[in-house]
């Protein structure tokens, strides 16, 4: 699935929010238009926006004028900065502009334009490594699934969230091609219905047995005996394995809990942020009010309705049976075993 390429000097990114209706594709040339593709949602999923941003930080400094080393450095500074800005929870997005900027300070070279090419090489090197990560996810957590399982799953952590092949969709693709016989059941996931717009036509692309429910269905699901396991995709991880992923993870992790029903998360290691002891400190995105009240420009609150609209919850570390990586599948201690992996 072509999400994210770069192409003929520009940035080609699948618009997510055309999605299903129309497969439509944006070609940046400058860093402002990845960063509005972010923030808008236009390119979405922690991975994508931290591929996205390495290729964006390029696009910023590309024909920058300057003469030095020192001067390039002010630049990049400036356009990570800026792009840092964009969408505050996703840790892979400073993640990546981190590495770029480290590699920039690291390289033993003096000439501006080899310093770009370097650049854009790194960005090139994000976007490869990220697939591979997504696959090596899948490998992994696909021991997990036994023939015939039911997966629950919420949000979009497919391919159209990363470079390529997804992580918690990469799972259930990953149990498929191993022959197993899975079906998958997606939260529409309010209030922009990434789960209705953009997992089932994933889905419906791979060919894999799906059934789309509204998000209040889910604990009736459970109640049913058809749900097997929840396999949710992650925006941060604290380092004591608290998760913030789309609003609404929570609650299904407690359901699933009540049900006995094993909880996983599936995400890069990139997404730990050692940084942050507990979840408490993951900065929460909130969203314009319009995303509640509207869908598709359509009203369907009153006016003067008052929204609070955040785009994340977190999940605590306690309700997560295991967080799949692509260095493993890691068991609580969270604190503990994470840190081992680092």
């Amino acid at each position: 699935m072509d999400t994210i390429r770069w192409e003929d000097g520009k940035l080609k990114l699948l618009d997510q929010t055309k999605l299903p209706l129309t497969e439509e594709y944006i070609y940046a040339e400058d860093y402002q238009t990845v960063g509005e593709a972010i923030q808008k949602l236009r390119v979405r999923g922690a991975p994508a926006i931290g591929v996205s941003a390495a290729y964006g930080l390029y696009l910023g400094i590309r024909n920058a004028r300057v003469k030095s080393k020192h001067e390039l450095k002010e630049v990049t500074n400036k356009v990570a900065d800026e792009l840092s800005q964009t969408r505050p929870t996703a840790v892979n997005l400073k993640w990546s502009l981190n590495r770029m900027l480290n590699k920039l300070t690291e390289a033993n070279i003096d000439d501006v334009e080899s310093l770009k090419e370097l650049l854009l090489k790194e960005a090139h090197k994000i976007w490869e490594e990220d697939i591979e990560t997504n696959k090596a996810i899948g490998r992994n957590g696909q021991e997990l699934i036994p023939d015939g399982a039911g997966i629950l799953n919420h949000c979009n952590a497919g391919a159209l969230a990363t470079a390529g092949y997804g992580t918690s969709l990469g799972v259930i693709r990953a149990a498929r091609e191993a022959g197993k016989k899975v079906r998958a059941y997606i939260n529409e996931t309010r209030p922009l219905l990434q789960g209705a717009r953009l997992t089932t036509w994933e889905m419906l692309q791979e060919n894999i047995e799906s059934y789309l429910i509204t998000d209040n269905m889910a604990a009736y699901l459970m109640k049913q005996g058809r749900v097997d396991m929840v396999i949710v995709g992650a925006d941060r991880i604290a380092s004591n394995g608290d998760t913030a992923n789309k609003i609404g993870t929570y609650g299904l992790a407690i359901l699933a809990k009540h049900h006995q029903i094993p909880f996983y998360v599936a995400a890069p290691f990139s997404t730990v942020d050692f940084s942050l002891s507990a979840g408490n400190e993951i900065p929460i995105e909130e969203r314009d009010e319009k995303e509640v009240t509207h869908i598709n420009e359509n009203r369907i609150a009153p006016e003067g309705t008052k929204v609070w609209n955040p785009s994340f919850d977190v999940t605590p570390y306690e309700l997560i049976d295991a967080i799949i990586t692509e260095k493993a599948v890691i068991r609580a201690p969270y604190n503990y075993s994470l840190y081992s992996y680092a």
